[in-house]
C-alpha cells in the first residue's frame, strides 16, 4: 500500500480523515510505502505558507517515517515515464506519479481522491 500526499498528512495529524479499517490495514500490512514525490509537495505546501509544519521539512518528513514505520519510495525513471503515458483523467502532476508508482508497484493507493480508481489502482479511503 502507498498512502497519497494528503493520507501521509491525515496520518501525520491523527486525523479522523483515515478510517478506522484503513487505519487497521496500515498497521497490519507489512510495508507501507509514500512517494519521494510526496516530500517535494508537502515542501512547497510549507514554502507557500499553504502549510504549517512544527519542524523543517526533513526533520518532520523523517520522525514521521521513523515513527509510523513507513519506507520511502524513490522517484525513479520508469514512474516519470508511466505518469507521463497516463490519460488526463487527472492533471495534477503529483498525483499522477503516485498513480504510476501504484501502477508499477501494484500497490493499492490510500486517497480520498476517486478519480485514483479511474486509473485502475485499488483505493483505500
Amino acid at each position: 500500500m502507498i498512502l497519497d500526499t494528503c493520507a501521509l498528512l491525515w496520518l501525520a495529524a491523527g486525523s479522523k480523515q483515515l478510517s478506522r479499517s484503513v487505519l487497521k490495514k496500515i498497521n497490519e500490512v507489512p510495508i507501507v510505502y509514500v512517494s519521494a514525490i510526496s516530500g517535494f509537495e508537502i515542501g512547497l505546501k510549507a514554502a507557500n505558507g499553504k502549510l504549517e509544519l512544527p519542524l523543517p521539512i526533513e526533520e518532520w518528513l523523517g520522525k514521521i517515517t521513523e515513527h509510523h514505520g513507513l519506507t520511502i519510495l524513490p522517484l525513479e525513471l520508469d514512474v516519470c515515464i508511466a505518469a507521463s503515458k497516463l490519460p488526463p483523467v487527472h492533471d495534477d502532476p503529483f498525483d499522477r506519479l503516485i498513480i504510476a508508482t501504484a501502477k508499477l508497484n501494484d500497490l493499492a493507493v490510500v486517497t480520498a481522491d476517486e478519480r485514483f480508481e479511474e486509473y485502475g489502482v485499488t483505493v483505500l479511503n
